[in-house]
């Protein structure tokens, strides 16, 4: 019983982990060198304009782009932001940020 629920635990951690993350802590460490300025394309923090044709994508093709860099129609999105050091949830939890904010 102990290894199966050691087992569970080591299968949650991911899921746990991601909802810790705080998006707008990623956003002002990394994202906003870009996004806040519209850099290479970057579509800007809460422009609603901007945002709405990449949210229509959906959130996995986002996080996609995101976590393995992207080449679009109107820029270039580096792999993780060119932070190597963030996690796949550290990115997916920007991400998400940063749709909520050009949701609102």
């Amino acid at each position: 019983m102990r290894h199966l629920s050691f087992f569970l635990a080591f299968l949650l951690l991911p899921a746990v982990a991601s909802a810790m993350v705080d998006g707008a802590a990623v956003y002002a460490a990394t994202c906003s060198a870009c996004h806040g300025q519209g850099i290479a394309g970057a579509p800007k923090f809460s422009d609603a304009a901007a945002w709405k044709p990449r949210i229509a994508q959906g959130m996995e093709t986002l996080v996609k782009h995101a976590q393995e860099g992207f080449q679009g129609k109107s820029g270039f999105m580096p792999a993780k932001g060119g932070n190597a050091s963030l996690s796949n949830a550290e990115v997916a939890a920007a991400v998400k940020y940063m749709t909520e904010a050009a949701e609102k």
